[in-house]
């Protein structure tokens, strides 16, 4: 049989974990690998839905015991454990289950009322994601419900407690097999699991505990912020039940490209193009950033296709200061007058072969055809 998973260190919490402890740990955790954020990637999906086994088992009480049970008795969870016990006072396989929840009868079941998540997609120009800006977001949610607290009851105390699970919000069903007595607990299904009957509805939610309603958010975006970021905003996702904390709001970032710019991190990248002249004589040009312009020198002789590294010209962020990699492109005119053809005729009436590279190519080509190609 496959080693039963360890929950407590899948969440990174010890086994003595309190119910809080353990859902901030899901809930750092489940941000970090959500699919949503990582697309395509198998390990994080892989990651995620563990996260997620653990947290379901880890936070219900009855499901809690039952697995601290087991890692306390291994090999205690099938047939092939059973047969020590008809001595011992069990006689099959659902009264050890039952034994084990026998002290949670009094007790409240555990339910996750939180509110969902929301996540929403917001669209962000270059600039304002190198540079930071704020944003207010308007989206539809549900809303707790200010007239009953959330809890679906008229002024919020309109209830009683559940005749059928004495206001615990669970029962437990039993059932004879071959195996002996099975016992499973589940919410109560008179109150829903809540523990209460409702008297009379909230006359403003309807009884439902939440009303829908637009909602807006100003967003503080930082500088920096590229596609796939994301921000949360907590408390502003949908309405948890029966008056718990309603769930987060989970904005995340698509950049779109600019004309000039390229990005990697904190580094810009832009083709610039320069004269022949500017090329071949050197000279100063100016040269775009994120907040205004700024004039380089061009050194004599450069080639196309060289690269020039300008330093603290890329994105200023919380991680540092990036680069900006100057990619220059030597545009040679094609539209020359008789006159202008005949002056850069004389500017530029050397012998080509003086250089290495034009040099190495004429004697290859010598060589081969016994022609000069200049």
């Amino acid at each position: 049989m496959a080693e039963k998973k360890n929950y407590y260190e899948v969440l990174g919490v010890a086994k003595n974990a309190t119910e809080e402890e353990i859902k901030s740990a899901y809930r750092k955790l489940a941000k970090q690998y959500h699919p949503d954020l990582h697309p395509g990637d198998a390990a994080a999906a892989e990651k995620f839905k563990e996260i997620n086994e653990a947290n379901e088992t880890l936070s219900d009480k009855q499901k809690r015991a039952a697995y601290d049970y087991e890692l306390e008795h291994p090999g205690m969870g099938g047939m092939g454990g059973m047969g020590g016990f008809e001595g011992a006072g069990f006689s099959g396989f659902g009264d050890i289950f039952e034994s084990i929840f026998q002290g949670f009868g009094g007790g409240t079941a555990h339910r996750d009322d939180t509110g969902d998540d929301i996540q929403i997609e917001m669209k962000l120009s270059f600039m304002d994601a190198v540079k930071g800006c704020v944003k207010d977001l308007t989206y539809m949610r549900n809303e707790p419900c200010a007239a009953c607290k959330g809890t679906g009851a008229k002024g919020g105390t309109a209830q009683k407690p559940c005749s059928k699970c004495g206001g615990r919000g669970q029962v437990r069903f039993a059932q004879d097999t071959l195996f002996g007595r099975t016992v499973r607990v589940g919410p109560c299904p008179d109150c829903g699991g809540t523990g209460n009957i409702i008297l009379e509805k909230c006359p403003d939610c309807k009884g439902k505990g939440y009303v829908r309603r637009e909602t807006t958010v100003s967003l503080n975006i930082p500088a920096g912020v590229d596609t796939n970021s994301y921000i949360r905003k907590r408390g502003f996702g949908q309405a948890g039940k029966n008056g718990a904390a309603a769930g987060d709001l989970l904005v995340v970032f698509r950049v779109e490209p600019h004309k000039l710019f390229k990005r990697d991190k904190n580094d810009l990248y832009l083709d610039l193009p320069i004269p022949f002249s500017v090329a071949a004589l050197g000279g100063t040009v100016k040269v775009p950033d994120v907040d205004d312009t700024f004039e380089y020198n061009i050194p004599e002789g450069t080639q196309s296709g060289t690269t020039f590294t300008v330093r603290g010209k890329g994105l200023k962020t919380r991680t540092g200061t990036g680069n900006l990699y100057l990619k220059v492109f030597v545009e040679v005119p094609t539209r020359l007058s008789k006159e202008q053809k005949k002056k850069l005729e004389e500017a530029t009436s050397f012998d080509i072969r003086q250089y290495d590279k034009a040099k190495k190519f004429a004697d290859n080509v010598s060589a081969l055809y016994g022609k000069d190609p200049y």
